[in-house]
């Protein structure tokens, strides 16, 4: 299908829930769009905006619910809501910890178990999940971070494979950097240890926290990384489990997989297969 589709996307606000709203429209297909406080979203006859916390299952069920009879049905789920957190693992607090656990890979896993049936039931849909360049390596300060992106990767793997029989497609896109907030005001922080203050420098050349503001990132903009979602979603040809978005995004994913295969190298029965 690449036309009047049917999609629901979580954290469609702002960065890039916000560009896939907008292109989504632009495209001609129908949305219900999901923010956990108030937005900006321009009014649209074909888009509606619910407010979601996605760490809230029984709420996810009802927005699902409520998306699907709205639209008459879901063809695609876009799971882009999530939260980032910088802090080295001894300075992540137990809320912390849960804020990411709760929102990057539960809520996910809460969106996908609520659409599966409504798409079991009309023989197709497709499971957008937004990950990371991040869920293949990992960096000082975001092992929290990369924690819940690498299971959402784990479930969503086997998820594919459970539902494909239904006509179900589930796809992971691991964007690069993107020229979104959500490094800026956007980010949150961990209570800083000065035992860390060394590495913060030595990373992004300040002990301090917050960082001070930034310009613009230099990364993917959030309209270009969702237009190349959006034609690559509407290509049934390319079914491919992993997609990479961004410029910077292969390079990334090599240098984490070649670190790893170095380790398994050692491994005399590993070597040289």
């Amino acid at each position: 299908m690449t036309t009047n589709q049917r999609w629901m996307i979580t954290g469609g606000s702002r960065g890039l829930g916000r560009a896939l709203t907008l292109g989504a429209l632009d495209a001609g297909h129908a949305v219900v769009a999901t923010a956990r406080t108030g937005h900006s979203l321009p009014h649209h006859e074909r888009l509606s905006v619910l407010e979601l916390d996605v760490r809230d299952r029984r709420s996810v069920r009802d927005a699902v619910d409520a998306a699907a009879s709205r639209l008459g049905g879901l063809d695609v789920v876009v799971n882009n809501a999530g939260v980032g957190l910088i802090g080295a693992t001894e300075e992540m607090s137990e809320e912390d910890t849960r804020l990411l656990v709760d929102t990057n890979l539960l809520g996910p896993l809460w969106l996908s178990q609520a659409a599966i049936p409504i798409m079991r039931a009309q023989g197709a849909g497709h499971i957008v999940q937004i990950s990371s360049v991040g869920a293949v390596g990992t960096m000082p300060t975001l092992g929290l971070y990369n924690a819940t992106k690498w299971g959402l990767e784990a479930f969503s793997a086997a998820m594919a494979a459970e539902v494909r029989r239904f006509g179900i497609r589930v796809s992971l896109i691991e964007p690069g950097a993107l020229d979104t907030d959500w490094a800026g005001s956007s980010m949150r922080f961990a209570a800083p240890m000065p035992e860390n203050d060394d590495l913060r420098t030595e990373l992004f050349g300040t002990a301090e926290v917050p960082w001070p503001a930034a310009g613009p990132t230099g990364g993917t903009s959030p309209e270009d990384a969702a237009a190349a979602i959006l034609v690559w979603v509407q290509d049934p040809r390319d079914d491919r489990l992993r997609v990479l978005v961004g410029d910077d995004a292969p390079s990334q994913v090599r240098a984490a997989l070649d670190l790893r295969y170095e380790d398994y190298s050692h491994d005399p029965r590993f070597a040289g297969r």
